[in-house]
């Protein structure tokens, strides 16, 4: 399995599935060594099915401490200014630049399910009437480099409760015009700097960025970040995710 970095730059990751999770920000952030998996575990890491369990199971545990914390908190994310921004705005996806979704905007529709009481679907234009607010906040990739944009939008807490979704679920899910899929906890859903972003830098959100609507999450590692949404779902059923159904782990804040 290969990722793009930009259009043009490829990062291989690594062949199996429990070397990815060792670098996937275990213990709140501090890399794990597979050595000390080894001494912690006394299991062989080359052991596929050992290993994975093991890694697994710390890979469900990080998750549910940083949702604890990250659930008794509003901190926010790092804010900066017009001059902070990179331009050109790196470009990423699991697929290159050439390969970029185009949603035409006539004929869009928000679909929403699950949990939510006013299930009616929303254009752009109802999207772009509602209050919105801006922000100039960095995005961070799980390939290690990071950005810093501007996007503006629909607060999303603002958004779920004027549709009517139980706030006390779990998990809000997003599909995606390009098969791409993911999901977050309520809590970051609600969090006020969570946006579903129409605009980058004041215009309307290009294709390569996510047109017709991405959501820009500063707390959240990029890929939880999805673009070209088509549907949103709130639901207490794990729904997974397109990188996380390969390993990555689910809460991947930042």
């Amino acid at each position: 399995m290969l990722l793009k970095r930009h259009s043009s730059e490829k990062l291989f990751l690594p062949r199996t599935k429990q070397v990815l999770n060792i670098e996937r920000r275990f213990f709140m952030g501090k890399a794990l060594s597979l050595g000390a998996l080894s001494m912690l575990t006394g299991c062989n890491v080359a052991d596929d099915s050992q290993a994975q369990g093991v890694l697994d199971a710390m890979s469900r545990w990080n998750d549910k401490v940083q949702l604890a914390i990250f659930g008794t908190t509003t901190q926010l994310a790092p804010t900066y200014t017009e001059a902070d921004i990179k331009d050109p705005f790196p470009f990423n996806a699991y697929y290159g630049e050439d390969e970029v979704r185009i949603v035409k905007e006539e004929g869009y529709k928000l679909e929403l399910a699950g949990l939510i009481d006013k299930k009616d679907s929303w254009t752009l234009q109802n999207l772009r009437a509602l209050p919105q607010q801006s922000q100039i906040t960095r995005h961070i990739c799980v390939e290690g480099w990071s950005a810093i944009g501007k996007w503006g939008g629909v607060n999303f807490a603002d958004f779920l409760h004027m549709i009517g979704a139980d706030t006390k679920a779990k998990y809000v899910a997003f599909k995606c015009a390009d098969d791409y899929h993911t999901s977050i906890d309520m809590a970051t859903a609600l969090h006020p700097q969570t946006t579903l972003a129409l605009t980058f830098r004041d215009q309307p959100l290009p294709p390569k960025y996510g047109f017709p609507m991405k959501l820009r999450i500063p707390t959240k590692l990029g890929f939880k970040n999805p673009k070209h949404i088509m549907s949103i779902e709130v639901t207490n059923d794990y729904p997974g995710g397109y990188w996380e159904d390969q390993g990555y782990n689910w809460f991947s804040g930042t």
